[in-house]
C-alpha cells in the first residue's frame, strides 16, 4: 500500500480525551509526490501517515487507500465515527470551496474534476467536506498557527513539485470570484522568452525553478556531464543544494538561478498583495539558512514598499501547515 508508518503524537493523545463528540477532523494534503493524511483536534495533530501519490494515475484509485489509512488511524487512536467533525482536503489546482469541486488542475490527478468528493466523504464517514487549494490551506496553517500568526496581511509561497502561493489581505483569505485570486503565483511570467509551462503559459516561475522541471534544466546544460549532478540518482533541490555546498559549479549556478527566480516571484507577490510578512514553505526549506537571507536581501533592495520592509520568514509548520489549515476550515466554516 506504500504507506509510511503511522506517527502518533503521544503527548497530544494523553491530553486529548476522546468521547466529547465532534471534535476530530480528518485531514488530507494531496501533493504531487505524497498524500499526507492525519487526524487533528483543534490545533493539535494527533497522528499522521503518508502514501505515494502516483498523481498521473488519478485520484479515484487512491480513495480506497486513503479510506483504509484513515480507518486504521481512527482505530489506533481510539476515535469513533461520531467524534468526527468533518474532513478537510488540501488540493492542488483551482478549487471551488463553495461547491466543493476542483475546477482545474495542472497535469496531475486529472480525474478529480469529475469526482464527487462530498458524496464519498458523506458515504464513508457520514460527515461534511471542506476542500481548498493546497497553498491556501498551507497559508491558513501558518497564519493561524505559525509565522503568520498575529498579522492581518500575509502571503505564502510554497516551493516543491510546483510553486504555489496564497494571500490573506486585511484578515481575509483571498479567493476571488473564480477562486483563483492569489493562488497562481507559480504561474507569474518571469521570462517572456522561456519555455512552455504545463499550464500553457510561457516562462512561468514553475517552468524556471521547480522540482518538476529542474532535472530537465540541469540535463540540458553544457556542463551537466562533467558535474556531480550527473552522478546523482535524482536531481532535485536537495541534490542541487548539497552538490553546490560541495563546490560543484553547475549546482552552484542552478542554485543561485533558482533563488533569483524565487526572489523575483516574491517581489511580484509583494507588489500584488501588500503583505507585512511573506512566508516561504515547501521542501526547499531544508536549505532555509541560504534561501531566506538571499530572498530578504533581494526584496529589501528591489520591492517597492515605501512604508518599510516586508519580513521574509521560513514556514514554521513545513510538513503540517496544510493539514492544520484544512482542519481550521472545517472548524470555522
Amino acid at each position: 500500500m506504500n504507506t509510511r508508518p503511522l506517527i502518533l503524537n503521544e503527548n497530544v493523545l494523553q491530553n486529548s480525551p476522546s468521547g466529547d463528540g465532534g471534535d476530530v477532523v480528518i485531514v488530507t494534503d494531496i501533493g504531487g509526490t505524497k498524500i499526507k493524511i492525519g487526524l487533528v483536534k483543534h490545533d493539535k495533530i494527533l497522528c499522521t501517515a503518508s502514501i505515494d501519490a502516483e498523481s498521473s494515475n488519478g485520484l479515484k484509485e487512491k480513495l480506497k487507500v486513503i479510506e483504509s489509512t484513515v480507518n486504521d488511524m481512527l482505530q489506533q487512536c481510539s476515535i469513533n465515527k461520531n467524534e468526527i467533525k468533518g474532513v478537510g482536503i488540501s488540493m492542488p489546482g483551482i478549487v471551488d470551496s463553495k461547491q466543493k469541486k476542483v475546477l482545474s488542475i495542472d497535469n496531475k490527478f486529472n480525474d478529480v474534476i469529475d469526482l464527487n468528493l462530498s458524496k464519498w466523504i458523506s458515504d464513508t464517514w457520514q460527515t461534511k467536506l471542506e476542500i481548498e487549494n493546497d497553498a491556501r490551506c498551507a497559508l491558513i496553517g501558518e497564519w493561524q498557527f505559525g509565522k503568520g500568526k498575529g498579522y492581518d496581511n500575509v502571503v505564502l509561497m510554497t516551493i516543491g513539485t510546483g510553486v504555489g502561493s496564497s494571500a490573506v489581505i486585511e484578515g481575509k483569505v483571498l479567493r476571488g470570484k473564480h477562486f483563483q485570486a492569489g493562488c497562481l503565483g507559480g504561474h507569474f511570467t518571469i521570462n517572456i522568452y522561456g519555455k512552455k509551462c504545463n499550464c500553457g503559459n510561457i516562462g512561468c516561475v514553475e517552468t524556471e525553478a521547480s522540482t518538476w522541471n529542474i532535472q530537465n534544466i540541469a540535463k540540458e546544460h553544457a556542463a551537466y556531464y562533467s558535474s556531480r549532478l550527473s552522478q546523482q540518482n535524482k536531481i532535485d533541490f536537495e541534490s542541487i543544494f548539497r552538490c553546490a555546498n560541495e563546490g560543484d559549479m553547475l549546482a552552484k549556478e542552478l542554485r543561485n538561478f533558482c533563488v533569483d527566480v524565487w526572489s523575483a516571484a516574491a517581489i511580484n507577490l509583494i507588489h500584488a498583495y501588500d503583505p507585512e510578512v511573506l512566508v516561504i514553505g515547501g521542501g526547499v526549506m531544508s536549505s532555509a539558512d541560504f534561501i531566506i537571507p538571499f530572498i530578504q536581501q533581494k526584496t529589501d533592495k528591489y520591492a517597492w514598499t515605501p512604508w518599510g520592509k516586508v519580513k521574509i520568514e521560513a514556514a514554521e509548520n513545513i510538513n503540517t501547515a496544510a493539514l492544520l489549515g484544512a482542519a481550521w476550515l472545517v472548524y470555522n466554516n
